[in-house]
């Protein structure tokens, strides 16, 4: 039986789990949970998961409500090498500690960026919020400085640290910014599109629909 993932293609999380599973060749079955028709808050759905978040991974009796412990677990489980979540310890930590900083400052950055367009009714995002984003984005352009070529943990092939973070930064770009002066996270980025199975196709697909939703918002209060 195949493991049921609840998830809603504008969630660059929900996506990073899609994106994973079409990397593993791993069928899922994929429940459409629409939040901006609030269906997160359905009963049937918050007995599932009690925090009312996608994605949510039903696999057995496992239940997972994080996007990075589901593309780690998936990868672990269903994975036929190691290429995606690398068994070396030294490589795991930096995948681990990458998918972390994801969790921990990127995502909280960025949530500082459109939460209060999306949800305050502000006109557009501060310049503090802009610049604390793109001073986290100058960490990982110089993460690559180290490495060039390669992919966030040092790899030569892309690991769930890639295509989470590159989940996120096609969201970004689908929402009118640019990373013209991150060139070298530019790069990686088409090297994830390019090299991730699914990614163009589920990935961009969602992102340009959450594009399309933010900057209507932002027109609309111009």
């Amino acid at each position: 039986m195949a493991p049921t993932l609840y998830s809603f293609l504008m969630s660059p999380y929900s996506r990073s789990v899609l994106v994973t599973a079409q990397a593993l060749d791993l069928e899922l079955d994929v429940r459409t949970i629409n939040l901006k028709q609030q269906e997160q808050l359905k009963p049937e759905y918050v007995a599932i998961n009690p925090q009312h978040t996608v994605p949510t991974l039903v696999d057995g009796d496992l239940v997972l409500t994080e996007s990075r412990a589901i593309v780690t677990y998936l990868a672990s489980r269903y994975g036929r090498d190691d290429a995606l979540y690398p068994k070396d310890v030294v490589t795991r930590a930096k995948v681990d500690g990458l998918l972390y900083f994801d969790c921990a400052t990127l995502c909280i950055r960025w949530r500082a960026v459109v939460h209060p367009v999306m949800k305050a009714g502000v006109s557009k995002p501060s310049e503090e919020s802009l610049e604390n984003l793109a001073e986290a984005l100058t960490w990982l352009d110089n993460k690559l400085q180290q490495q060039p070529g390669r992919y966030l943990a040092g790899t030569v092939q892309p690991t769930v640290a890639d295509v989470c973070l590159a989940t996120w930064a096609c969201t970004y770009e689908a929402a009118g910014f640019s990373l013209a002066q991150h060139p070298r996270l530019a790069a990686w980025l088409a090297r994830c599109r390019d090299n991730i199975k699914g990614f163009k196709e589920v990935s961009d697909v969602g992102a340009a629909q959450y594009g399309e939703m933010f900057k209507a918002i932002l027109k609309s209060r111009s």
